[in-house]
């Protein structure tokens, strides 16, 4: 009986971190699409969404750790649902690439 305790109150604190983290991403991604709603005036067109931001070029030479942190933000952002399996498979053979 105390497994199976221990096993609902594991599943509700993943869970309710999991509802706060898509919140908290929702929200902000709400937040930037509203700034880009926003045409002005003069615009008739709707603009193009704009594209993922691409990690930062690595450092002229071949200096592991920058590319392991490189590899590390870039898993992050895609933790984040910032990036999409092709996006972040598109970044890392870059990185992994140079």
């Amino acid at each position: 009986m105390p497994g199976l305790l221990r096993g609902i109150a594991r599943t509700a604190v993943v869970a309710g971190t999991a509802t706060a983290v898509s919140n908290r991403v929702s929200r902000r991604q709400a937040g930037r699409w509203a700034g880009q709603e926003a045409p002005a005036p003069e615009q008739s067109a709707p603009a193009a969404p704009a594209p993922a931001p691409a990690p930062p070029p690595p450092p002229p030479g071949d200096d592991m750790s920058s590319r392991i942190d490189q590899l590390k933000e870039l898993g992050a952002l895609k933790e984040q649902g910032l990036l999409t399996e092709a996006e972040f498979a598109e970044q890392k053979s870059k990185i992994l690439s140079s």
